[in-house]
């Protein structure tokens, strides 16, 4: 289905460096932990944690796959985040997509609607996707914000879903078909919304 290499997409401002098995052994095998977190800014022992399990587990699981991409700068090289399809079902062609920036510096720039917009296409066009769904912290305007320019539509509110420092949080559920980021593809390039 996809090459051995790592697939790496281009947008205005950013490449987006897909996340292999061999970037994993070289971070997870050869770096310490400080290094590590740096590299990839984390900022808590609880997302190393979530990352190095995304390690030891594989990226590859009974049901699941996960496909993953770096966030870098175009011209700095420099790793600002990361956007990826967790809970990918081949077999139902859906995946849930993840994204954040994690370096302070890069937010509010629009870099996410950038690399959002190449993921999904991405995602319908090579991993066959029919279904990409969202879901969102009840607080998260940004991420809100942005699921909505795309066009996914909300499905439901999904009570005391994350367990987040302690406390059980909302999320809202979003969805987008293929037949939908098409559509908004073209409005985008027609200027019509």
């Amino acid at each position: 289905m996809f090459s051995s290499s790592p697939i790496v997409l281009t947008t205005k401002r950013l490449l987006l460096r897909e996340l292999t098995p061999a970037l994993f052994n070289q971070l997870f095998l050869k770096k310490p932990k400080a290094e590590i977190m740096a590299y990839l800014h984390l900022q808590t022992d609880q997302e190393f944690e979530e990352m190095e399990e995304r390690y030891t587990k594989g990226i590859t699981t009974y049901h699941q796959d996960f496909k993953g991409f770096h966030l870098l700068d175009r011209e700095t090289k420099q790793v600002i985040g990361h956007c990826d399809y967790h809970t990918w079902v081949p077999g139902h062609r859906r995946a849930e997509i993840g994204y954040a920036i994690t370096d302070q510096k890069y937010k509010n720039k629009g870099l996410m609607t950038e690399a959002l917009e190449s993921i999904l296409t991405f995602g319908f066009r090579q991993m066959n996707l029919y279904r990409v769904e969202a879901l969102v912290a009840t607080y998260n305007t940004p991420s809100l914000q942005l699921v909505q320019h795309f066009g996914f539509r909300r499905e439901g509110l999904l009570r005391n879903h994350y367990l987040v420092n302690g406390q059980l949080e909302d999320s809202v559920m979003f969805s987008l078909l293929k037949p939908e980021f098409a559509e908004w593809q073209a409005q985008q390039l027609t200027g019509t919304s």
